[in-house]
């Protein structure tokens, strides 16, 4: 599948600040960069480090005016969208080293208070059928309500109010998946079916050596994503993190399919 993406932001800064940006896909095996054009406005400083767990980069900005970014790319996704079903859990004594943090409680994702309703609940079931059941239960259960939650709320607050976007559907998603010893991370990304469009996000589980996306808001399929980056939870992949005062002008995300790879 190719994806065409088209990111345009525009923010107003006042005196100097330092932020941190994190919109560009990086190119891995199963979503390949074909063309790509990043165009920055003028800062004080720009560096680019490794993104969590090596999955894209982040750029450290210093800027002392307005900050305008755009990110077009075309990329091609090559990866298939597999019965998550028919996979085993690895157990935690297990698991390789770079996935065992992924089960430990965080700051949106709480695991430590669902372990209760998750042995009560799916006591029957393990794996990647757990994983099936546990996302269907949040696709059915919850409301996709923009305006619904804030930076704040974490998966606890959501499992109550049962609602929210698709930041929150992917904190539960995580939150229960850890309390069922399958480790799970919190995937920034572009994907082409999300309504209203933006920046969209899902959960990623270790499951049988590997991780495989999932997405509870039932939007994206696995093989119509592209990542942007990964972490324990929201705070650690935002598109932008301010160190001061920053005000949204306005921001647009559009991911197309493109029919012809040729066009």
């Amino acid at each position: 599948m190719i994806l065409d993406i088209d990111v345009k932001l525009d923010y107003q800064v006042n005196g100097p600040t330092d932020m941190i940006l994190q919109i560009q896909a990086p190119d891995f095996a199963d979503q390949k960069v074909l063309s790509e054009n990043f165009v920055l406005s003028d800062t004080l400083h720009r560096a680019t480090i490794a993104g969590e767990a090596g999955m894209g980069e982040r750029i450290l900005i210093r800027t002392n005016g307005n900050l305008s970014c755009s990110y077009q790319a075309r990329f091609h996704v090559d990866r298939p969208a597999l019965r998550i079903e028919e996979f085993d859990s690895v157990p935690p004594h297990q698991l390789p080293s770079d996935a065992v943090r992924y089960l430990m409680p965080s700051r949106y994702c709480p695991s430590d208070e669902f372990q209760n309703f998750v042995a009560a609940e799916y006591g029957n079931l393990s794996g990647g059928a757990l994983i099936a059941a546990m996302r269907d239960w949040i696709f059915e259960r919850y409301q996709y309500v923009p305006g619904s939650s804030n930076a704040q709320t974490t998966a606890l607050d959501t499992f109550v109010q049962r609602k929210g976007v698709c930041r929150d559907f992917a904190h539960v998603m995580i939150a229960l998946s850890r309390a069922a010893a399958i480790p799970a991370r919190f995937a920034s990304v572009y994907a082409p079916y999300v309504t209203p469009q933006d920046f969209h996000a899902v959960a990623e589980v270790y499951l049988q050596g590997s991780w495989h996306l999932v997405d509870a808001t039932g939007m994206a399929a696995a093989n119509q994503i592209v990542r942007i980056g990964v972490g324990l939870d929201a705070a650690e992949v935002p598109f932008l993190s301010s160190f001061g005062p920053a005000m949204l002008m306005s921001q647009s995300v559009s991911v197309l399919i493109v029919e012809d790879a040729k066009r």
